[in-house]
């Protein structure tokens, strides 16, 4: 059973406005779609205004199309091939693309990020075109949203996200989720089923998606449809990571992604030709939207690649081990900076200036003092230099070709790395204009040429101290925010406290009702089924009697464990008082839930291993119910439930039974 994100935490996150969530023409779309009234024409009417969805809208509908058969080319067309369910998601997949492919965590990489979710959506859809277990356009929006959970974290906290990534390269054999959990009491899995099920993808979606990661978890039958979609969903992942990962990296992987293919029955040459297939359309997709897709070779090849590499390492075990340690040698002794001769730590500093020997003469002032140089020859250099080495003052000339030091100030100050920077111009002009030019357009400080060394390191050390002050500006605000976001995190935790049931582990009553009432209104806007079950221990109260309340804490945990074990993945149960405990299942028709119900009243009577030391027969009694038209509210719902749940223990208790049905009986398990 998944372990869902709780309904009152994620209402929060999506009433912060932080979450990542579908706008502008996209949101049009989904709207729409969800009017009755709505049709094709008054769709692809929306669709038309967003030329750069109609170009993706055609490519989708086209990859759907069988070979030989005319392509499509226009927006109803496609509409038309896809159907309404598929371009919903895929406007919600798209919308997300295009509006969160920046962001303020910096360890987080966007870029690779989308282009690993364009993999594992295409992945997805090919997977689909073979395993026919659901539409191939749907499962293509599901891929590319599997790890929104990912980027809803790295929006809502960058900073304390980046901390968890950085915590990744620390903790090697730690995972991601288990970083997440402790940082934010939960996880990109647990919000990522959350964000599809609240954007309405079905059931079967949204809770695969939690398993994605580790099919073995999920607990769900050989062969069944969740085995196969889950399943899916690995394998495209893991071709996600071949696709994504550094070149020399690929050839280690292919023999693990063999395994991965094996769960569906995905023989080698079946593995190859398909991720060759998603390497072609990777790189289709990324020229359609502006994503960078690497250059892969065929799969045969870095299979190949990868067990000659396999056979030299069995081979040299030895060599490798030194080869490794000497290069952890080399990096710790190239990372280790001497900074005791130095009054304050040193500074990353960069000289812009088109004159070399201008460059030698600052570049010596600035190493005299300690501080970490770096050069570049003109201002296009510089502004890429300064992006990414992100150096914390810049000594630049005013007058350079392509780009002058005023330009590439400009330049800096429109980015949020570039604001950061002190920055110092050089010039020969001794215009008061100019000068007032130059502090208006950004500019820190300045100094005239010909360069004297000492007013320099002076000037110098007048911006370090600035820079100082605003380093500790921004240290006091990261503390603020810090103590912000461990409150945030601390009450979630005591809300986690306050919906639990300490003895069982479960959800408590009123988790129950918070639940029920969601559950209730997916029920009312999607128009699936919902049923409820009322368990009850029989006999409860005699097992405190005759042997203490320690035995009576043992089977009510017993009864849990089992209970837990017998119901299905979706199912959500909570103990809601006493031996009492509540069991609601989304997307369940009353037999389905009857059988469900009976599966584990027949796991708990079977269950016969003593409590401590005691041998005692347990057994349950369940009510069942399903919503229909009569119930306005869930109370309605559940006291239906309870109704059912006394008519079984009017009939003499073990049993499961419903009063919605015509000739109410247990039903009996097949044996």
């Amino acid at each position: 059973m998944a372990a869902s994100i709780d309904i009152t935490k994620f209402e929060q996150l999506k009433v912060s406005g932080d979450l990542p969530s579908p706008k502008g023409v996209a949101l049009a779309i989904i709207k729409l779609i969800q009017r009755e009234s709505s049709s094709i024409d008054d769709l692809a009417r929306i669709v038309k205004t967003d030329p750069a969805f109609v170009g993706r809208l055609i490519k989708a509908a086209n990859s759907r199309t069988a070979h030989g058969r005319r392509a499509v080319a226009s927006v109803h067309e496609a509409l038309m091939v896809l159907g309404l369910p598929a371009v919903r998601t895929l406007a919600l997949g798209f919308s997300l693309l295009s509006n969160y492919r920046g962001g303020a965590c910096k360890s987080f990489d966007y870029e690779r990020y989308w282009s690993g979710c364009l993999v594992y959506g295409i992945a997805m859809q090919a997977i689909t075109q073979r395993t026919r277990i659901a539409a191939a356009e749907e499962t293509f929006c599901l891929g590319l949203l599997a790890r929104v959970g990912e980027l809803a974290l790295a929006t809502l906290y960058p900073d304390d996200y980046e901390r968890v990534l950085r915590q990744m390269l620390e903790f090697r054999d730690v995972s991601l989720a288990q970083l997440e959990q402790k940082m934010f009491a939960m996880d990109h899995r647990q919000l990522t089923s959350a964000m599809l099920s609240d954007w309405g993808m079905p059931r079967i979606f949204h809770e695969t998606a939690y398993f994605a990661e580790a099919p073995e978890e999920s607990g769900y039958a050989d062969g069944s449809r969740e085995f196969v979609v889950v399943q899916s969903l690995h394998l495209a992942a893991y071709i996600a990571e071949v696709c994504t990962a550094a070149p020399p990296e690929r050839p280690n992987l292919m023999k693990r992604l063999f395994e991965i293919g094996g769960h569906l029955s995905f023989d080698r040459g079946a593995v190859t030709e398909l991720c060759d297939h998603v390497v072609g359309e990777w790189q289709a997709w990324g020229q359609l939207l502006a994503l960078h897709a690497d250059e892969v070779p065929s799969f045969n090849e870095l299979a190949i690649r990868g067990e000659e590499l396999a056979a030299r390492r069995a081979d040299l075990p030895e060599a490798t081990g030194a080869f490794q340690a000497s290069v952890a040698e080399a990096e710790e002794q190239a990372s280790a900076v001497d900074s005791s001769a130095l009054g304050s730590p040193p500074m990353r500093v960069l000289i812009v200036d088109d004159d070399a020997s201008m460059r030698g003469v600052v570049r010596k002032v600035l190493e005299t003092v300690g501080h970490r140089v770096m050069e570049a020859g003109d201002g296009r250099t510089g502004m890429e230099m300064a992006l990414e080495f992100q150096p914390q003052l810049m000594i630049v000339d005013w007058v350079m070709p392509e780009m002058s030091g005023l330009e590439l100030t400009r330049a800096l100050r429109q980015t949020k790395i570039g604001r950061a920077i002190y920055i110092l111009i050089m010039t020969s002009l001794d215009d008061d204009d100019r000068l007032i030019e130059a502090f208006e357009n950004g500019v820190d400080d300045f100094m005239n040429k010909p360069i004297n060394p000492r007013v320099l390191a002076a000037r110098l050390r007048a911006g370090q101290r600035v820079i100082r002050l605003q380093q500790e500006v921004d240290r006091d605000r990261e503390e603020i925010r810090r103590f912000a976001a461990e409150l945030a995190v601390s009450n979630r935790r005591l809300q986690e406290v306050a919906l639990t049931d300490a003895l069982t582990g479960f959800p408590n009553r009123r988790y129950a009702m918070d639940r029920i009432q969601q559950e209730w209104l997916v029920s009312s806007r999607t128009r699936r089924a919902l049923s409820v079950m009322v368990i009850d221990v029989d006999q409860f109260k005699h097992y405190n009697d005759s042997h203490g309340h320690d035995v009576g804490d043992a089977v009510l945990k017993r009864v849990a464990a089992v209970v837990k074990g017998a119901l299905r993945a979706q199912d959500v149960v909570a103990r809601t008082g006493g031996d009492e405990f509540l069991v609601i299942c989304p997307d369940t028709n009353l037999d389905a839930a009857l059988a469900c119900a009976e599966r584990v009243r027949f796991a708990v009577e079977n269950a016969r291993a003593p409590l401590n030391g005691i041998s005692l027969r347990i057994s349950l009694s369940i009510g069942v119910a399903s919503r229909d038209g009569q119930m306005s509210e869930p109370d309605a719902l559940i006291k239906r439930a309870d109704q059912a749940l006394y008519l079984a223990k009017e009939k003499g208790r073990n049993r499961v039974m419903s009063v919605q049905v015509s000739r109410p009986g247990p039903v009996v398990p097949p044996r």
